[in-house]
């Protein structure tokens, strides 16, 4: 695998890094806004509706404790991939050209710009990696009815 290669793999991992990490910091913030929320909530003269409001951004923080769990799961995934490693199938940590475009084998975090070139960085629990694990160069693979071509693994 060339240098080239290698530096765009670091690229699109460092990239994918700040992805998760904004998520990170939005779960986070979300989650102590709510708390704070039901921290401050007051007493009102109706029991009821005190104790309502309190379940509400209870729930709200929970709901947001739970997406920081899961970046925080995607962020370990992450460190496991080694950008110099060559692959010969595709995996965890492969760039792939297709005759459909460009894929960094990583976490769902969309179009990513490295030079000129746009790739697109995919987990690979989705359908179109799932697709593709495992095939190498030269190998096919259908998704959504088509019939797509692997031209380089790395």
């Amino acid at each position: 695998m060339s240098n080239h290669t290698t530096e765009i793999k670091r690229r699109l991992l460092d990239l994918c890094r700040h992805h998760i990490g904004q998520r990170i910091q939005l779960a986070e913030k979300m989650m102590n806004d709510a708390q704070d929320s039901a921290n401050h909530e007051t007493k009102s003269s109706v029991g009821d509706k005190y104790e309502t409001g309190r379940a509400m951004m209870q729930s709200e923080r929970d709901k947001h404790a739970r997406q920081l769990a899961e970046a925080i799961q995607v962020e370990q995934l992450l460190e496991r991939i080694q950008p110099e490693a060559q692959h010969q199938r595709v995996q965890l940590g492969s760039l792939v050209r297709t005759d459909f475009g460009e894929y960094f084998i990583s976490i769902s975090a969309g179009r990513l710009p490295v030079g000129d070139k746009k790739y697109y960085a995919i987990s690979p629990a989705t359908p179109l990696a799932s697709a593709m694990l495992g095939k190498q160069k030269g190998e096919t693979f259908s998704f959504n009815d088509k019939q797509m071509a692997i031209l380089e693994v790395n």
